[in-house]
């Protein structure tokens, strides 16, 4: 049976709360910002508009506003969008999300295949779309992620390229950080425990993830990933031996040849990180702290995502 979009289902949500980060994609949804609001509106929904000023601004508003809506819409990058999931998995009955994507990377969006930078356009797929459900990261003890958590080679570069380079190089500016890095990748002797099995390597990257894209330049293939089956994509890269073979590694990735022995991908529902001292991790592309040892995890569609 074909599932019916919010506009024509009679139990459509009324009251929808949307929360905005002024500062994502260069401040660039106020251009629409009016016009998205009146197409919501005219779609049935009530617009109850709030603003971050800060980190973690979308999390508490989620959690303390989130209750009183039928859904809830959030506008900014994936570190917004993070942010509001956090925030939903804090909530006994989380409302449905939509996605109005205005960041650099945009990674769920390109895994959703949602418009980008064009708040109309989004707000539209959130009046015609299905909620899916959508799997929810666990990070260590308190935390979440929306879609990845690394360490290890060029995990460094989203939070770590200047926020101005951001706004005038997208894309470039993390080519360009990264081409930087590439004489200082370590090396981090890992065991990592799985639902499946163990692996003990020298890694120079690690990452669980439940995404098709990363950084907005790595594309992993559409059958790999499932977004609501309960199971994360657990990738390891093993140290190839030299910064020569390494990039030849790199140049197969962004190829979308995932054949190298040095490379593992697997399903997962759980891993746990042990390192030989602490390591820095990105969570969701902000900086996750250091950790010696980390536990992983995938909630299993915890949340209702339109798309």
């Amino acid at each position: 049976m074909e599932r019916k979009s919010f506009q024509e289902d009679r139990l459509m949500p009324r009251k929808l709360l949307l929360i905005v980060n002024p500062a994502a994609g260069r401040g660039a949804y106020r251009k629409e910002f009016a016009d998205a609001l009146k197409l919501l509106y005219e779609g049935g929904v009530i617009p109850t508009v709030c603003f971050t000023a800060g980190r973690g601004d979308a999390t508490e508003l989620t959690k303390t506003l989130g209750p009183e809506f039928d859904l809830l819409a959030c506008v900014g990058g994936d570190g917004t969008l993070s942010e509001v999931m956090s925030g939903l998995m804090r909530l006994q009955d989380p409302p449905p999300l939509g996605y109005l994507p205005m960041g650099t990377s945009n990674d769920v969006a390109s895994t959703l295949d949602l418009p980008k930078n064009n708040p109309v356009a989004a707000s539209r797929r959130i009046l015609e779309g299905t909620p899916h459900p959508y799997d929810v990261g666990g990070f260590g003890e308190k935390d979440y992620f929306a879609y990845i958590a690394a360490f290890g080679a060029f995990t460094e570069v989203s939070y770590a390229t200047p926020q101005n380079q951001k706004k005038l190089l997208g894309h470039l500016a993390y080519v360009l950080q990264g081409a930087a890095l590439l004489p200082k990748i370590e090396v981090y002797p890992t065991r990592v425990e799985y639902d499946d099995g163990v692996v003990e390597a020298n890694l120079v990257y690690g990452s669980m993830s439940n995404s098709t894209s990363v950084a907005g330049i790595v594309r992993l293939p559409e059958e790999m990933v499932s977004l609501g089956d309960g199971l994360s994509e657990l990738v390891l890269v093993k140290d190839p031996g030299s910064l020569a073979a390494l990039s030849e590694l790199a140049d197969s990735v962004l190829s979308r040849r995932f054949d190298s022995d040095k490379l593992l991908i697997l399903h997962t529902k759980k891993a746990r990180f042990s390192f030989e001292k602490p390591v820095p991790w990105t969570r969701d592309g902000e900086d996750g702290g250091s950790h010696q040892q980390l536990e992983l995890c995938n909630h299993a569609a915890p949340i209702r995502l339109i798309f």
